[in-house]
């Protein structure tokens, strides 16, 4: 049996069962690990020897008896991007200006996954400091799209997606800010899920934009995206911004889909959506239709401000954020023979382009003669945009859009045309601006073989119900091949 093909829970009922031991997941995943990784280039960072170690540590302890109730992730390999601290691995964010940093603690998100179980085999890739989306802006290398290597695996979190697609992993951690793993989600052909804003404590995740940054996971079904969110979610005392609101828990069963109220945003299917991703949607929505689901047109009509707001709002929270990359504290420091020298020098050499070009647009879009007429009205169109959805959800139960409007695009296709790449998030940007919780689903391939993603939106904490529908919709649609590599 292909223990790197299997779900987390079957891979747990295994456990539970004896019919295989952590050792055997372990040594399965490391063995397609070192099959797969010199083309698809996903990690960062890779743990070995401590995964093995921590492999050998969990047997003995299933051996008590009943260990494992209290493990729902028990026997998961998890891959983890580059953006969280971890105490075991260096964390880079991707970039040089963190080159070999090790944090002094462990990310929540981090310590909640290992306490249920789960086992870090590595960091992987991302745009630096979060800031892409296709992965190609990290400082060390681009990571490649399983389902095709001369093509984007999306971003910022490629490296994680990657990883999943190709069976490196069964599930990774990823965090989106603006679609980082939705995006990469649907261009790999996994599920990714963004939980609403502070379901999931931010506490270790590098900042790039506070008020937007969620942490998410990637698994191939949504069951397992589903596993990881309840062992990672709850208020933590060391995020204020973490939601108090009670996460609940339990089994996962599929929504039934027959009168349920499916709006469709027009906004979503217009100019610059493939006609393949379109098509998909279309007929993903006539699936619904026909297990019984009522489907909506209406309309959403700040979703347009969408790009211009976030890209406002988003670099002004990382130029703050980035400040603290100085050269004094920690990270790299360039040579110089007085203070502000360091600075310049420091981060002249430590940040990438992309990284530099959205610090000079938060710088600007927050000095003085310039934040009311760009910075406050960012803020008050992110108001409506967020209303958008609160009129929407009122006339029905879950929003279904494209997730991107293209499928993968070739490496280097955009990577010196920001705008373009840009583009690449205007599905996502909204839902990431009002803080409700959204998901990508495969639901096909296009002409070239490339997957489709579908994103479903849910209202304000309502993760439960829209991944009780997600659950739903993934059962009208056949499995995705693997990739072939």
């Amino acid at each position: 049996m292909n223990l790197t093909a299997l779900p987390v829970s079957t891979l747990r009922e295994g456990l539970r069962q004896r019919r295989w031991c952590v050792r055997e997941i372990v040594d399965a995943q490391l063995a397609e690990i070192a099959r797969v990784e010199p083309s698809v280039k996903a990690f960062l960072h890779l743990a070995e020897a401590s995964l093995r170690d921590a492999a050998g540590a969990l047997d003995a302890r299933l051996e008590r008896p009943h260990a494992i109730d209290a493990l729902p992730l028990a026997g998961a390999v998890v891959a983890v991007k580059d953006a969280f601290c971890t105490r075991a691995m260096p964390t880079t964010c991707g970039s040089k200006m963190l080159e070999g940093y090790r944090a002094p603690y462990d990310a929540t998100a981090v310590e909640r996954l290992e306490a249920a179980g789960a086992l870090l085999v590595g960091k992987t890739n991302m745009d630096e400091f979060a800031m892409g989306s296709s992965t190609e802006h990290s400082a060390y290398f681009a990571t490649r799209n399983p389902y095709d290597l001369t093509r984007t695996p999306g971003g910022s979190s490629g490296g994680s997606a990657a990883a999943v697609a190709a069976r490196m992993a069964p599930v990774a951690l990823g965090s989106d800010t603006g679609g980082s793993v939705r995006q990469p989600a649907a261009l790999t052909g996994v599920v990714g899920f963004k939980p609403g804003y502070g379901r999931i404590s931010r506490y270790g995740l590098v900042a790039f934009a506070s008020s937007l940054d969620v942490v998410a996971p990637f698994a191939r079904t949504v069951d397992d995206v589903h596993s990881v969110y309840i062992a990672l979610a709850g208020r933590d005392g060391r995020d204020p911004t973490a939601v108090e609101a009670p996460v609940e828990g339990g089994a996962l069963v599929a929504a039934p889909l027959r009168g349920l109220r499916v709006g469709v945003p027009r906004e979503y299917l217009g100019p610059g959506v493939e006609a393949a991703v379109g098509d998909a949607v279309a007929a993903s929505l006539a699936l619904m239709r026909a297990a019984g689901a009522e489907v909506i047109d209406l309309s959403m009509p700040h979703t347009a401000l969408a790009g211009p707001c976030y890209y406002v709002l988003a670099p002004a929270e990382a130029s703050s954020n980035l400040a603290r990359f100085d050269g004094v504290r920690y990270g790299l420091r360039a040579p110089a023979r007085e203070l502000l020298g360091m600075y310049g020098a420091t981060r002249d050499a430590g940040f990438g382009d992309e990284v530099k070009r959205r610090i000079l647009i938060g710088t600007f879009v927050l000095s003085a003669g310039y934040v009311d007429a760009y910075y406050a009205q960012a803020q008050r169109a992110r108001a409506l945009i967020a209303d958008d959805f609160v009129r929407a959800f009122a006339r029905c139960d879950v929003l279904v859009t494209p997730t991107s409007p293209t499928t993968a695009f070739a490496l280097g296709a955009r990577h010196h045309d920001p705008v373009a790449m840009y583009q690449a998030d205007l599905c996502t940007l909204p839902a990431s601006l009002a803080g409700v919780p959204a998901i990508s689903l495969p639901v096909g391939l296009d002409g070239a073989g490339l997957p489709v993603g579908l994103q479903l939106i849910g209202p304000r904490l309502g993760e439960r119900r829209l991944l009780e529908i997600a659950a739903a919709v993934e059962s009208l649609h056949r499995q995705l091949p693997p990739p072939t590599l």
